[in-house]
């Protein structure tokens, strides 16, 4: 598991930070994407999957994610 934080830009895209790896990244798509239900499996544009537990969506927010598949990248 690794820490990491989430947060939107100025166009409105949730940021997908992982300090440990330095590595920042835009959600491409979600499991889950509602205000009541929201994270699941994550699709990042670098081509890596992670998962986070779907929770209510509140940003900024550090939550912790599980590397699900590495992207090509």
């Amino acid at each position: 598991m690794a820490k990491v934080m989430l947060r939107e830009n100025d166009e409105g895209k949730v940021l997908f930070y992982v300090a440990k790896k330095d590595m920042e990244e835009i959600i491409e798509s979600l499991e889950f994407e509602s205000d009541e239900k929201w994270g699941g499996d994550i699709n990042l544009t670098n081509g890596d999957v992670w998962h986070i537990e779907p929770n209510i969506k509140k940003l900024p927010n550090e939550v912790n994610a599980k590397i699900v598949s590495r992207g090509d990248s």
